[in-house]
């Protein structure tokens, strides 16, 4: 009678033990800017990383200028609207705070002591960053429930217009988004009697 060898207990996975970028929380995010880490760049805090953004050229300053012109007298009682400063994404382990191009926040400038959490509008303006506002951006948005969400795309000359956050695995997103050319109107969801002509967004 021959023994039956007992097979060798499986080896145990190899942990990861490589390197991983450093998260910083917003508090870090802050002081370091108040430290002049960031003096001289434009950046974002995105989910713990420190994103550096683009300068800004002519075409995407005329959009944002020409987007906040006409959002400006639509909102003019009960909101303000502010042009690329922060916004904080509330939850989530590490800080989230991207700097929308132009956003309309309930309330007014007076008293604030930190940053919207909250926005009735958010438009990026998009010249070079089109994937980033579409994805990235436009998940962050969703999980702040901003109901209406607009990327103006100076390549293309379109409005993307994206409604509807719901939560998905692993955050949320729109379930709604459309595309509006030249020749179309949008009307915002808070202000659904005032519209904007996406040729007069577009510079």
């Amino acid at each position: 009678m021959s023994a039956v060898a007992t097979p060798p207990a499986p080896a145990a996975p190899p942990t990861d033990a490589g390197p991983r970028p450093w998260k910083w929380t917003r508090e870090d995010y802050y002081k370091l800017g108040e430290l002049g880490f960031f003096d001289g760049k434009r950046v974002e805090l995105i989910r713990g990383e420190i994103v550096e953004m683009s300068p800004i050229n002519e075409p995407h300053a005329a959009g944002v200028g020409l987007v906040d012109d006409a959002l400006r007298p639509v909102f003019a009682v009960g909101y303000h609207t502010r042009v690329q400063q922060p916004f904080w994404v509330p939850g989530g382990q590490f800080g989230t705070d991207p700097q929308p191009d132009v956003a309309v926040v309930p309330g007014g400038r007076r008293g604030r002591t930190a940053p919207p959490t909250a926005a009735t509008v958010i438009v990026e303006v998009a010249d070079a960053t089109l994937f980033y506002d579409t994805t990235t951006k436009a998940q962050l948005y969703a999980e702040a429930g901003v109901t209406d969400y607009w990327v103006l795309d100076l390549a293309n000359r379109q409005l993307l217009v994206f409604r509807d956050p719901a939560p998905v695995p692993g955050g949320a997103s729109y379930r709604t988004g459309t595309a509006h050319g030249p020749a179309d109107a949008v009307a915002p969801l808070a202000a659904p009697n005032a519209t904007a002509r996406v040729a007069d967004l577009l510079p």
